[in-house]
């Protein structure tokens, strides 16, 4: 499964890559990202769907490992493209203003998930089991 997903991502990038090159307007070139994004994740999807996990331990790694390196691309274009969408007409204070608003949303959205940030950045695992496993009832 490990080279299914690879080549998956590998594929994305490039053509995330591309798509950088072909369109000069961020909403367009947001908007395909996006498309092609959520085709990946699907196929990721089908992938998981297909396989059955051996142990916990994998479980864990592709939920804490793989499905965000698939996951952030779509947040990340997602933010840029509602950014762009939302940017007013104006001058050079307006267009500054703005940006600034939307740096501040997005610090404090980073303050307020501090904790995970940091368990997540730090490589900890203590709580693996009650973040990225899902319990059988």
């Amino acid at each position: 499964m490990n080279l299914k997903i690879n080549t998956l991502l590998s594929d994305l990038n490039e053509q995330l890559n591309f798509i950088d090159i072909e369109f000069d307007d961020t909403i367009n070139r947001c908007e395909k990202a996006i498309e092609i994004i959520i085709v990946s994740i699907q196929k990721l999807k089908i992938l998981f769907l297909k396989e059955k996990f051996k142990n916990q331990e994998q479980e864990i790694d592709f939920f804490k490992n793989i499905k965000p390196k698939f996951t952030s691309k779509l947040i990340y274009y997602n933010v840029i493209f509602k950014i762009e969408t939302k940017k007013p007409h104006g001058g050079e204070r307006i267009l500054k203003k703005y940006l600034n608003n939307e740096l501040d949303k997005l610090k404090r959205y980073f303050d307020n998930n501090l904790d995970f940030y940091r368990y997540y950045r730090t490589g900890s695992n203590y709580l693996d089991n009650q973040i990225f496993h899902e319990r059988k009832i």
